[in-house]
């Protein structure tokens, strides 16, 4: 999933962290799994697609899909990731 989101331009960067431990409220029960974490690097231009893409490649129901904001970032990295994303 990683790959292909990158491979679209939708993401710059995926950072996969494998064996997370997630407890959770699903169809009223208590569930423990273990996941695999995916970390996202995308503009605001892209998310949109990103997440309809997402939600279509995923396995789960309602897959996680969170939006962070950055305070602060270099000036090189940006540049990068820009240009790592297809136009918005």
């Amino acid at each position: 999933m990683g790959r292909a989101l990158v491979e679209e331009r939708l993401a710059a960067c995926a950072t996969l962290l494998p064996a997370a431990q997630s407890i959770y409220r699903w169809q009223g029960q208590v569930e423990c799994s273990t996941e695999t974490l995916l970390l996202l690097k995308t503009g605001s231009d892209q998310l949109a697609e990103l997440e309809a893409r997402l939600l279509a490649l995923h396995r789960y129901q309602t897959p996680e899909f969170l939006v962070l904001g950055v305070e602060s970032t270099g000036h090189a990295y940006l540049e990068w990731l820009q240009d790592s994303l297809r136009p918005g």
